[in-house]
């Protein structure tokens, strides 16, 4: 079955995994400047991390709900 219309549960699904993508990548570079990887403010690294929680944990979480179906 071919359609020409995407699915957009789907693309949904896709926006989900690239924000949780982005809150991994937050945390490691938030990790990276607490070990003094690199080389930034130490408040820089706590705020990443934060915000990387954040982004794997409680924004999916809020996209899912809001584009949940009607019942």
């Amino acid at each position: 079955m071919t359609s020409t219309a995407k699915d957009p549960a789907r693309s949904r699904w896709i926006i989900m995994q690239l924000v949780r993508l982005f809150g991994v990548a937050c945390v490691v570079g938030g990790l990276a400047i607490g070990a003094n990887t690199l080389h930034a403010p130490l408040w820089l690294g706590y705020v990443l991390i934060l915000n990387g929680m954040i982004d794997v944990f409680v924004i999916p979480r809020l996209l899912a709900r809001k584009w949940r179906s009607p019942r």
